[in-house]
């Protein structure tokens, strides 16, 4: 009696962190949602501002989860806090200031696009920087990926290109993605910590690195005090920035790929632009062009081509 018993008992308590396919769609759904809600605040809040207020939140919501593995971690992290902390000002700082000031001037549903080229974007900088090896099928693929996010941010005219006639908001999401690119790339250099340590140090930095550039290119920390006069959207908005995409995100993923291990795991991050486009039109409103439909197809036929190269 004793074995079904517990069993029944487990099955009813392991809950949502037993269900790794779930959590490889929540994490994705979370972070295109990123996109959605920066979008929905444009104009209403500083674009740094809001990203302090994530990079903040974030920072104060992690740190007690991750207080006793810091306490382990403690000798590493007092030798090789400056690269972690360099984490977080590129991967989640930088990379957030370009997107929320991005957004500004372009679409979500553009910004969710572009953003459907960082798997190639890696792939490539990983063949330029690092030697690694990559089939014929793979570059093309990967020449494919960056063809649609030129359509994308030339709006369907490349030829815009040769005369540097493209947004600027496309313009700020692409460095988005670079920067997302080298703190990709750089993950092969993470010092050895918890990932618990990791998160709160680089979510430090990050935090740190947000205010300053809220002083430098926002409005100034008195921005801060805006706060009070701001509208229920905008705190919710900065709620689930600060929550989801930044926290829960992150723990959905690392349990996914715990799970069913990082290759089965990677192509999840496929769905964020899907969700990020199903979000802009059905929350935002916002109409899809033709040439955003060529642009997803030729960048999703470089995905596909270059997962089969790889796999065979």
């Amino acid at each position: 009696m004793t074995k079904p018993q517990d069993h029944q008992i487990r099955g009813k308590s392991a809950g949502l962190l037993d269900q790794p396919y779930l959590l490889l769609v929540l994490a994705p759904l979370f972070w295109g949602g990123n996109v959605v809600a920066a979008k929905l605040v444009a104009g209403e809040i500083d674009p740094f501002l809001l990203l302090a207020c994530r990079c903040v939140l974030a920072t104060a919501f992690i740190l007690p989860f991750a207080a006793r593995h810091l306490r382990t971690d403690w000798p590493v992290v007092r030798r090789a806090w400056p690269a972690l902390m360099a984490f977080g000002i590129v991967g989640y700082a930088l990379f957030n200031a370009f997107l929320y000031v991005g957004l500004q001037y372009t679409t979500a549903v553009n910004s969710a696009i572009e953003q459907a080229s960082l798997p190639m974007l890696i792939l490539g900088a990983n063949f330029l920087f690092f030697k690694v090896r990559a089939t014929v099928l793979q570059i093309v693929g990967v020449i494919l990926a960056i063809s649609g996010v030129i359509l994308t941010a030339t709006h369907g005219e490349p030829l815009r290109l040769l005369t540097m006639d493209i947004n600027i908001g496309d313009g700020f999401v692409i460095l988005a993605c670079l920067a997302y690119t080298g703190y990709t790339l750089a993950l092969r250099f993470r010092p050895k910590v918890h990932i618990m340590s990791f998160m709160a140090v680089s979510f430090t930095g990050a935090a740190i690195s947000a205010l300053i550039m809220l002083a430098l290119f926002g409005g100034g920390l008195g921005e801060v005090a805006s706060l009070g006069n701001a509208s229920p959207t905008v705190w919710a908005v900065i709620a689930y920035v600060a929550i989801f995409p930044s926290m829960f995100s992150q723990v959905a993923y690392a349990r996914g790929v715990e799970l069913v291990g990082p290759n089965r795991a990677a192509p999840s991050h496929n769905l964020i632009p899907v969700f990020g486009t199903l979000g802009s039109v059905l929350i935002l409103g916002e109409v899809l062009q033709p040439y955003h439909f060529l642009a997803a197809a030729i960048i999703v036929s470089g995905i596909v081509l270059a997962e089969w190269a790889a796999r065979r």
